[in-house]
C-alpha cells in the first residue's frame, strides 16, 4: 500500500484564535501536518527560510509587517513555498496584489473547514493545481473587468495554440478539459503550460490566470 505523502504547513496569523482553529483543521488531516506558526509578516518570512513548509497560510492584514510584504520577502527569497493568503473579504485588493507576487490563492477565514483543507493540498500540488477555492475566481473575474489593459511582456513569444491554452488556463480550466476543448491530449496540454510558464517567467498556473485575464484572454 502506497502512503500519501505528508504535506507540511505553517500558519502566519496575529490572531492566536484564528491560528489555534486553523491548527486543528489541519491536525485534523492524516497527511498534513504544522511545522510552525507566526504572528505577524516578519515571522512569517523568516518561518519560510527555516522550516520550508510545503504550503504557507497568510493573513493579509497583520500589525507591523503585514502578509503583502511578507509575501514579496518570500516571493524574492526563491522559496519552494506555496502561500495561500488569508482575508476576512473575498475582494481584497491587498489578495490580488499578493497573487501577482506570487501567491497560489486565498482562502477567507470563515470558510468551512473541509474547502481549507482542499486548497491546501491544491497548493501543494503545484502547477498542475486548479484555481480553487471559487473565491479566486471571483477575484480574477472582478479584475478582468478593467478598463485598460496593460502590455504584457513575453506574449509575442507564445505561438497561436499556446495562447489558446493560456485563455483556457484564464478560464479555470484544467488539462484534461483543456485537452478535450482542443482535441489534444493531456500530455500535450502539460508541455504547452510548461512551455508558457517558462516564456512567461510565471511560477505557476495562478500567476498564468491573471496574466490571461490582463491580457483580456480569459
Amino acid at each position: 500500500m502506497v502512503s500519501t505523502p505528508t504535506i507540511d504547513v505553517a500558519i502566519a496569523d496575529d490572531q492566536p484564535l484564528v491560528r489555534s482553529g486553523l491548527r486543528m483543521i489541519v491536525e485534523g488531516e492524516a497527511d498534513l501536518r504544522i511545522v510552525g506558526e507566526a504572528a505577524d509578516g516578519a515571522e512569517a518570512a523568516a518561518l519560510v527560510e527555516a522550516a520550508e513548509p510545503d504550503v504557507l497560510l497568510l493573513d493579509v492584514q497583520m500589525p507591523g509587517v503585514d502578509g503583502l510584504a511578507a509575501m514579496e520577502r518570500i516571493a524574492g527569497c526563491g522559496a519552494a513555498t506555496r502561500v495561500l493568503m488569508l482575508t476576512t473579504f473575498d475582494l481584497d485588493e491587498y489578495v490580488y496584489r499578493a497573487m501577482r507576487a506570487g501567491a497560489s490563492g486565498f482562502l477567507l477565514k470563515d470558510m468551512p473547514g473541509e474547502d481549507i483543507v482542499t486548497a491546501i493540498r491544491q497548493a501543494a500540488r503545484g502547477a498542475d493545481a486548479l484555481l480553487a477555492p471559487a473565491v479566486t475566481r471571483r477575484l480574477l473575474d472582478r479584475f478582468a473587468c478593467a478598463p485598460s489593459r496593460p502590455v504584457i511582456a513575453g506574449l509575442d513569444r507564445l505561438t497561436a495554440r499556446e495562447l489558446e491554452v493560456l485563455g483556457l488556463i484564464g478560464r479555470g480550466r484544467s488539462n484534461a478539459e483543456i485537452a478535450r476543448e482542443l482535441f489534444i491530449g493531456e500530455t500535450t496540454v502539460k508541455t504547452h503550460v510548461a512551455r508558457i510558464l517558462m516564456k512567461l517567467g510565471l511560477r505557476d498556473r495562478v500567476q498564468a490566470a491573471i496574466v490571461a485575464h490582463e491580457a483580456g484572454l480569459g
